[in-house]
């Protein structure tokens, strides 16, 4: 079990234009050889945008792109014309494909923030592909097949427990919360990569949610 902690996290973003980025993984100018990828895992961002703040418009290809808004509304629109609102409990996937093009933004009136994770799919190419599920309850995993990895959103109240997945790799993040896992606290922003250990307890310390990668390689 590698835990990371959220102040390790690689800054970025555009502060100045309302934009705040912390980075799990290697990425842009923090390029770090040793952490370019955990499982499918990618990057696992965290993305504070001010009302009116956003991205503009830029490619990505050979990426599955899941989105999970904490707080606030996130507004998407992308090249193959697909354009929504997601809220928070609701999760968003981007199949980029051979090639696709999007705009993300805070067109709302409050702050929004949200996890976004990449993942890389174990055959890239083919066509874009997007979908919302609003809602996800924590018994329904959101499953990426493409990637070879499914999505569990838990949310734990104080003392409850919880047994992680087990699969070759997990990832944990905690968005909220702080919960121990095995001898080790974790509070927002942590994350723990998990390889080899079946059977491994969480157990929250307080009202917690997770989002937790079940992957095959």
């Amino acid at each position: 079990m590698d835990v990371r902690r959220s102040g390790d996290r690689y800054p970025g973003g555009e502060p100045d234009a309302g934009i705040d980025s912390r980075h799990a993984f290697s990425f842009g100018p923090h390029y770090d050889p040793d952490n370019l990828r955990f499982g499918a895992i990618l990057a696992c961002n965290e993305e504070h945008l001010a009302p009116g703040a956003g991205f503009a418009e830029h490619p990505h290809s050979h990426t599955e792109i899941v989105t999970w808004v904490v707080t606030g509304e996130l507004t998407h629109r992308d090249s193959t014309g697909h354009e929504s609102v997601v809220r928070p409990g609701d999760v968003q996937r981007l199949s980029a494909g051979a090639g696709v093009r999007h705009v993300e933004r805070n067109d709302g009136i409050e702050p929004l923030a949200f996890i976004q994770m990449w993942l890389a799919p174990t055959d890239p190419g083919g066509d874009p592909a997007y979908e919302v599920v609003h809602g996800i309850a924590d018994s329904t995993p959101y499953d990426v097949p493409a990637a070879g990895a499914m999505l569990h959103v838990r949310r734990l109240t104080p003392g409850e427990r919880a047994e992680l997945p087990a699969a070759p790799y997990v990832y944990l993040h905690v968005v909220h919360g702080e919960v121990r896992l095995g001898e080790e606290e974790l509070a927002p922003g942590d994350a723990a990569r998990i390889t080899a250990e079946p059977g491994l307890e969480l157990r929250a310390a307080t009202d917690a949610q997770l989002l937790i990668w079940e992957m095959s390689g």
